[in-house]
């Protein structure tokens, strides 16, 4: 990640905006407390909580010497409260991300840099959100839609339009926030 970093640092003359955009459940899908092993639970971890640490790490030394930064995570609605994938480590790591969100606002806003988070709905943007969506049958695809106040699914386009806010400078005086982008989920 230094790495990655370092080079972007080196063609563009410093980073001022991260999106730590990774994520995903592996797979993992629906199973009981007692069957998920150790290494499931960190690359669940790996994917979805330490990767936004340690970009975040990578880009912050440039951003101090700008005084100027904007670092947006992208976490889940999971983070805030049940997954409805019944993924223990996702919703444990997302909720983790959520808290990296609010510790890195305070450190890092001396430096004129923010630090935000968004916590998507659910949103048909990969094969598993999908598949997760088909299975649930018409009937439970019509019920989910109801539990959203403005009763349509998100887009990739909504989520997008709330990294552009925290990116902006009008969202300068806003960190350590989380904003669900949840279409009012009910």
């Amino acid at each position: 990640m230094r790495g990655f970093v370092d080079e972007t640092v080196a063609r563009d003359g410093g980073v001022h905006i991260l999106v730590n955009n990774a994520g995903g459940v592996l797979g993992q899908v629906g199973r009981p407390l007692e069957d998920i092993s150790e290494e499931d639970w960190d690359s669940i971890f790996e994917v979805n909580a330490r990767g936004a640490f340690y970009f975040s790490q990578a880009a912050a030394p440039s951003m101090k010497v700008g005084r100027y930064g904007r670092i947006v995570n992208i976490s889940s609605g999971a983070g805030l409260g049940v997954s409805l994938t019944g993924i223990q480590a996702y919703a444990a790591a997302k909720a983790a991300q959520i808290g990296l969100t609010r510790q890195l606002a305070h450190e890092l806003g001396a430096w004129g840099i923010t630090v935000n988070n968004i916590a998507p709905g659910f949103v048909l943007s990969n094969p598993n959100s999908i598949r997760q969506f088909e299975s649930y049958g018409e009937e439970g695809q019509r019920a989910l839609v109801e539990r959203f106040a403005l009763k349509r699914l998100g887009s990739p386009e909504d989520i997008a339009h709330a990294v552009l806010f925290f990116a902006s400078d009008y969202a300068g005086w806003v960190t350590g926030q989380v904003l669900p982008v949840d279409g009012g989920r009910l």
